[in-house]
């Protein structure tokens, strides 16, 4: 019996990755930066992120058993004490443990039709997502697993009942590539442009659309943060809402979207960029959302980016294209990024559009200080304090929250 297609391509796309280098140890510190990272008491190298990923689509009791497989391993691993770095590409590898689950709904996927194979092959575009995270530049096995996300996500795209483009925007020589979803196509509809942090990918998005969007009959276009994904040609710069300014632009030559009804919601990172977006287009957005976004504070408060877990910093690193990380450097650089530093969140000068910037309580990337400042540079804006424990545990409330209010602004 012939092996699936997507068997082979995995077969393919991980031969050659038996010894991968292992993701913790991808990104290079001075030894000096080495002694300031605080990382006692940690038993993982990755920010496990169960809440989210559970309400994105990955099922709760398949998760544990993926992180035990992981925990339980005897294989050889680079840091000891962080469970989560088997070396090499095979049982006990989170990229293997979580591919492997991919690969089991992209088979079970094949064997259906219409929009319960869809959902099967967007689940396994998740697992094959996580897989790769955090996505850092160089992990030979997460850019493999973006490939095996990318080619789920477009399987379906066919299968669905909703309408999934592939939307390809010239920028700078080369094309930024956005999945385009459409409850239907009977007249333009208002767009929500939508991007997550940067350790996420665009694919991650199907349910906030399933679930929130499509029902309110908006259309959401998204597209990756700069540095990661399909947009990984571009390194992130302080200017780092320029791919979303371009696809903003770019709305009028898309015909299922009203353009006069557009907004861009973003979490975390992809908040900053929104945010930034609603100060630099103000004519052609009617609403901004941001949901737990670094918008001043942790940005220029180094001391606090230090005790940071490594992942965060690996990250920031590996986004800024950093051959070797300096630590003082790095979180020192950060401060550029401050939308205050930049300009946007003072003087006397506010957007005319319509921000909410929601946080949660005590979250140390997005304090309250946070939200209000970016509330009250815009002419409509409001900031919103969750007492969700956690970020990802809220993101129910959060997005009910979200949804209703992005309603009356789009009606407008």
């Amino acid at each position: 019996m012939p092996q699936p297609e997507s068997e082979n391509l995995s077969v393919k796309l991980f031969k050659n990755h038996k010894q991968a280098l292992e993701t913790s140890g991808l990104v290079p510190y001075l030894p000096s930066s080495l002694e300031q990272l605080e990382q006692s008491g940690r038993t993982w190298y990755r920010e496990l992120r169960r809440p989210q990923w559970i309400w994105q689509g990955v099922d709760a009791i398949e998760l544990e058993s993926i992180l035990a497989r992981i925990a339980n391993s005897q294989k050889h691993r680079s840091r000891d004490e962080w469970l989560d770095t088997v070396s090499g590409y095979h049982s006990g590898n989170w990229a293997y443990e979580w591919i492997h689950a991919g690969m089991e709904h992209q088979k079970t996927a094949s064997e259906l039709d219409g929009d319960e194979a869809a959902e099967a092959y967007f689940k396994a575009s998740l697992y094959f997502s996580v897989a790769g995270y955090p996505h850092i530049k160089g992990d030979n096995l997460a850019i493999q697993s973006q490939v095996l996300a990318s080619q789920a996500y477009d399987m379906a795209a066919k299968q669905t009942s909703h309408r999934v483009e592939k939307i390809l925007v010239p920028y700078q020589g080369r094309k930024i590539t956005c999945y385009l979803h459409l409850p239907n196509t009977e007249k333009p509809l208002p767009v929500v442009i939508v991007s997550g942090g940067m350790d996420s990918l665009q694919t991650d998005m199907w349910r906030l659309y399933r679930d929130f969007l499509a029902p309110n009959n908006m259309a959401m276009l998204t597209l990756d943060m700069p540095s990661i994904g399909h947009s990984s040609h571009w390194p992130l710069s302080e200017d780092s809402s320029c791919l979303h300014q371009a696809v903003l632009n770019y709305l009028p030559n898309i015909p299922w979207v009203d353009r006069f009804h557009a907004a861009v919601m973003g979490f975390r990172f992809g908040g900053n960029v929104a945010l930034r977006l609603s100060f630099l287009e103000p004519n052609r957005l009617k609403a901004c959302v941001a949901l737990g976004a670094p918008v001043h504070q942790i940005l220029t408060n180094s001391t606090r980016l230090k005790t940071m877990p490594k992942m965060y910093l690996d990250v920031l690193a590996s986004r800024l294209a950093k051959q070797v990380v300096d630590i003082n450097s790095l979180t020192s650089q950060m401060q550029a990024w401050s939308l205050k530093n930049q300009g946007f969140l003072s003087g006397g000068r506010k957007t005319s559009v319509s921000v909410l910037a929601i946080g949660l309580k005590d979250d140390p990337v997005s304090p309250k200080s946070d939200n209000k400042l970016a509330a009250l540079f815009s002419k409509y804006g409001k900031g919103v304090e969750l007492n969700s424990k956690t970020l990802h545990s809220g993101y129910e409330e959060a997005l009910k929250q979200m949804i209703e209010w992005l309603k009356e602004e789009m009606k407008q």
